[in-house]
């Protein structure tokens, strides 16, 4: 428990870097571009972030699944790098198409087609999710920390050379995509110096040879990380088709700062799987333990947001944004559910049910990208928070509910256990 506190402590000491160094360039990028520019730039963001996220596989997760074996890291990692040079494939033909037809169904001008896709391919190639498996299967979460650093502080560098010398969405975008690929070579460099990374292992056929479940694993998980890129990324880019750029520049605003603890969520997750694949036997008390710390940080930060919320809008994004006072205040609500719910997520994960994960998730998110359109057009950016809630809330009961389930089977299976031991 000392350990995993210690790395959730590392982690959340880079979200709070990351946390500055976002409100400098958030600032820039809203008030240089406006609540129109900046939306073009959110959805251009949402459509490369969401092209890489829907292509990527969870790779970190089968690092450290596999890799904790006496045998080493080194297939595990060969498997993980093959899975990547996939998704690049596959997510290039996917961005090829959805930017060809993006003035379909996006209001995004032709002109800056170009940059979309360019940043498309940026975020591709910056695919880092390998190197920070390897990094936290040696529990170095402090030198994956430092490495991660990276992004922000180019972010907010890139950010004010844009104000200063190309104030426009494509300035601003080629700051987020040197950021991009900074940080992927800054892990890679940081995970080769710490694990020799074996070239010819590199083999999509040698770990499933040796593990049948394996490719059941990967398809789940990389559908589960597909969802919670579709609770985001796609939700911003449907709030921009179905209500306009402004709207999804201002529910960008309000998702980034209220959702906030979904991005701490995600670091209590990311801190807890290792824990959990090494601990077995104790896991289901530390995610219970974890859930009720993360409950108190939950009502802590939802308290922030709604004393605070407007006053951070206008002060970051400018007067024009603090409409969006009341979408920031449920997204907020919205994470502190996930925040409650990310152990328990976890739980089952490491537990080798990632498809019942993935179910669970799945449901929610998909009712409410389909109660959308309605969602918008009866309360606007507070009916497109509200799905975001409602799958949010949805999504931590399933968790739960699961979770419960293998603590019953816990129960009645150890008696048994106990009896052929006497």
């Amino acid at each position: 428990m000392n350990r995993l506190l210690r790395n959730i402590g590392w982690l959340l000491g880079g979200r709070g870097f990351n946390a500055v160094m976002s409100l400098v360039y958030l600032a820039l990028a809203t008030r240089t571009l406006g609540l129109d520019g900046f939306g073009h730039f959110a959805i251009i963001v949402a459509l490369g972030q969401a092209v890489t996220g829907l292509a990527n596989f969870q790779t970190w997760q089968f690092v450290v699944r596999w890799g904790a074996g006496e045998e080493g890291p080194g297939e595990a990692t060969g498997f993980a790098i093959a899975l990547d040079m996939l998704s690049v494939a596959i997510g290039t033909v996917l961005a090829a198409i959805m930017v060809q037809t993006a003035q379909l169904w996006l209001p995004l001008p032709s002109e800056l087609l170009p940059i979309t896709f360019i940043y498309c391919l940026v975020s591709l190639l910056s695919i880092r999710t390998t190197p920070t498996g390897l990094l936290r299967l040696r529990f170095k979460f402090g030198k994956a920390t430092a490495a991660e650093a990276v992004q922000p502080a180019i972010r907010a560098g890139g950010a004010i050379l844009a104000w200063l010398f190309m104030p426009t969405v494509t300035g601003f975008i080629l700051a987020w995509a040197a950021s991009e690929l900074t940080v992927a070579a800054a892990l890679w460099i940081v995970a080769a110096r710490q694990e020799r990374i074996d070239l010819s292992q590199i083999s999509l056929r040698k770990i499933p040879r040796d593990h049948p479940e394996a490719w059941r694993f990967v398809v789940s998980t990389n559908l589960t990380g597909s969802l919670n890129i579709a609770a985001k990324q796609v939700m911003i880019l449907l709030v921009g088709s179905l209500g306009g750029e402004a709207l999804a520049g201002g529910f960008r605003v309000a998702s980034q700062l209220g959702q906030a603890l979904v991005q701490l969520a995600q670091t209590v997750s990311k801190a807890i799987y290792p824990e959990l694949v090494h601990a077995k036997d104790e896991a289901l008390v530390m995610a219970r333990r974890m859930a009720n710390i993360a409950l108190i940080g939950g009502v802590l930060a939802v308290l922030v947001a709604l004393f605070l919320g407007r006053w951070g809008l206008e002060l970051v994004a400018g007067p024009e944004f603090g409409g969006f006072y009341w979408a920031l205040v449920i997204l907020a609500i919205a994470g502190a559910v996930e925040l409650v719910g990310a152990s328990l997520e976890s739980l089952l994960v490491s537990a080798g049910k990632a498809h019942t994960a993935f179910m669970v998730r799945a449901v929610p998110t998909l009712l409410a990208l389909v109660l959308l359109d309605v969602a918008i057009d009866w309360n606007g950016a507070k009916g497109a928070a509200l799905t975001v809630l409602g799958s949010s809330a949805l999504a931590v009961i399933g968790f739960y509910v699961a979770m419960l389930n293998m603590q019953q089977i816990r129960i009645t299976v150890d008696p048994a256990r106990d009896s052929e031991k006497a």
